[in-house]
């Protein structure tokens, strides 16, 4: 049963080949950023967990973090809108990464008898820790079937 190590080979292909992500990983959001070769931004893949729906199906349940470092302009602004960073501009970027990497998944999901959440959930996440950074995190669930596998 290879389906595991397919999906995020997939995923991190789909990821590699996008203009906005230099890093991928598969650490969780918590270790996100340990690594000191890390350059942002970064697309995290962790499967979070499974089931086994039906002896021909495995159920993974994935999350996906894009994030960026937030910029500050040093320059006063008065604006009490915008602030004085990149906040908007990394959640755009980092939503526009992982939408095309979620469309280029379902596609593909599609041509290999997958399936998919239909309407996978998606959050902005916003931090404040050591590392100042931002983004969005898509949460999704994949079938796959088990055809490698049986009790008979």
């Amino acid at each position: 049963m290879d389906s595991y190590s397919k999906l995020l080979i997939r995923i991190k292909e789909l990821a590699d080949a996008d203009d906005f992500i230099n890093t991928v990983t598969n650490k969780g959001e918590r270790d996100l950023d340990l690594e000191k070769g890390n350059v942002f931004p970064i697309l995290d893949i962790m499967v979070n967990g499974f089931t086994f729906p039906s002896e021909a199906v495995i159920r993974y349940s994935i999350e996906i973090v894009c994030v960026d470092l937030r910029d500050v302009n040093k320059e006063v602004s008065t604006d009490k809108f915008w602030d004085q960073d990149n906040l908007v501009d990394n959640i755009n970027e980092m939503m526009a990464s992982i939408n095309r990497i979620w469309l280029n998944l379902k596609r593909d999901f599609n041509d290999s008898n997958i399936t998919a959440s239909e309407s996978p959930v998606g959050e902005v996440i916003i931090y404040e820790g050591k590392n100042v950074y931002d983004g969005v995190r898509l949460n999704f669930d994949v079938d796959i079937p088990n055809t490698t596998i049986s009790i008979c």
